[in-house]
């Protein structure tokens, strides 16, 4: 189970799925299948796509739901020229409490950088939502031993320049997603998760102080499914899950959500 006083955050990631309409739909269900008791033991996150956002805000407000709402990406400025994208005042405006950055697929696909990752969490930050900071190696990396190196990099770039105090630092989230488990069907065991949980917990030791690196949530992320998702939240320093593609059934991410 997570430390004293974490409490766990299980935050749904669609990725590029689902209309409006069937977020709504996702999200309704989810209000059948779990009870106020679990979303009051877990912190529930949902992340929709950028056009779901508005309905998942206004549902969740009307039904008064006990959900956090999620964004998955987020531009580092605040205006401009940059068709396409959408920026945190934005984002704010729509009453999101969490932005993913530095997601395993933006930094493959899309090129980003440990600098880039690094101003939208700043971004993230300066509009008052806080970061889900993904960090994590490739295959590659991890054959090469360079999972601590990597990690630790990572954690250090995405938070450690930002000039957080440690009760901001204490409020992030971050998770460690292994890029060769994300999609693929095989996960990191606990004890390798939770390895290099602990990893990241010490270095946000050395940066803001063991007081506030004790108050970080840091999920695990990989294949998370209802399956294995016990195994996970058994580790002492695993404090929730960044759940991707069985998120996308409500069925199989309240069973998830209902960990035992």
């Amino acid at each position: 189970m997570p430390g004293p006083g974490r409490r766990p955050i299980i935050a749904a990631n669609w990725k590029m799925h689902k209309t409006h309409l069937e977020a709504i739909q996702w999200v309704q269900k989810l209000s059948y299948l779990i009870s106020n008791g679990d979303a009051e033991r877990v912190e529930v996150v949902v992340c929709p796509p950028f056009t779901a956002l508005r309905s998942i805000q206004t549902l969740i407000d009307s039904d008064r739901l006990s959900y956090g709402l999620g964004a998955q990406d987020v531009h580092p400025e605040a205006q401009g020229a940059f068709t396409g994208e959408v920026s945190a005042p934005m984002l704010a405006a729509l009453k999101v409490d969490y932005v993913i950055v530095g997601h395993s697929e933006r930094r493959r696909l899309f090129g980003e950088t440990d600098e880039v990752v690094a101003r939208k969490a700043r971004a993230v930050l300066r509009e008052g939502m806080l970061p889900i900071l993904c960090v994590g190696e490739t295959l590659e990396e991890r054959d090469a031993g360079r999972t601590e190196d990597v990690v630790v990099r990572q954690v250090r770039a995405g938070l450690g320049g930002l000039g957080l105090s440690p009760e901001q630092a204490g409020r992030a989230v971050v998770a460690y997603e292994p890029v060769w488990a994300i999609g693929t069907g095989r996960n990191a065991s606990p004890a390798d998760a939770g390895q290099v949980v602990g990893l990241i917990r010490e270095t946000l030791g050395g940066l803001f102080g063991p007081d506030a690196a004790a108050g970080v949530r840091i999920q695990y992320g990989g294949s998370v499914k209802a399956g294995n998702i016990r195994e996970f939240m058994a580790h002492p320093e695993i404090d929730g899950a960044l759940v991707g593609g069985a998120s996308l059934d409500p069925e199989e991410f309240a069973l998830i959500v209902k960990y035992r």
